[in-house]
């Protein structure tokens, strides 16, 4: 039984830093894709950030130069370190991870399993 627990969300103001984390139980980061995505209202869930299954990173154009996604082995951790947040970054987070690699070429994993998701509030 793979479980994906995320912490770390919480309210700011614009301009200031969250960091969450995702800890994983039944699966180990490392091997498949991995990474971060957001969801608001109405909208489809969108990739943040991922490190594929041949360990490059990918950021969306959003928040590129602004957030950092790196993992701790030996805590088999995921972690998602958000600066400058915008109110635009106002969303429910998910850690999202694989079990296999994918057949063809993309940056972003395809979504085996999920994490139950953590609000961002960021207001101005």
């Amino acid at each position: 039984q793979v479980q994906l627990v995320e912490s770390g969300g919480g309210s700011v103001q614009a301009g200031e830093s969250l960091t969450l984390s995702c800890a994983a139980s039944g699966y180990t980061f490392g091997a498949y894709c991995r990474g971060w995505y957001r969801q608001v209202p109405g909208k489809e869930r969108e990739g943040i950030a991922v490190i594929d299954s041949n360990g490059r990173i990918h950021y969306a154009g959003s928040v590129e130069g602004r957030f950092t996604i790196s993992q701790d082995s030996a805590a088999n951790t995921l972690s998602l370190q958000m600066n400058n947040l915008e109110p635009e970054d106002t969303a429910v987070y998910y850690c999202a991870a694989d079990s296999r690699r994918p057949f063809a070429f993309g940056a972003w994993c395809l979504g085996h399993h999920w994490g139950q998701g953590t609000q961002v509030t960021v207001s101005s």
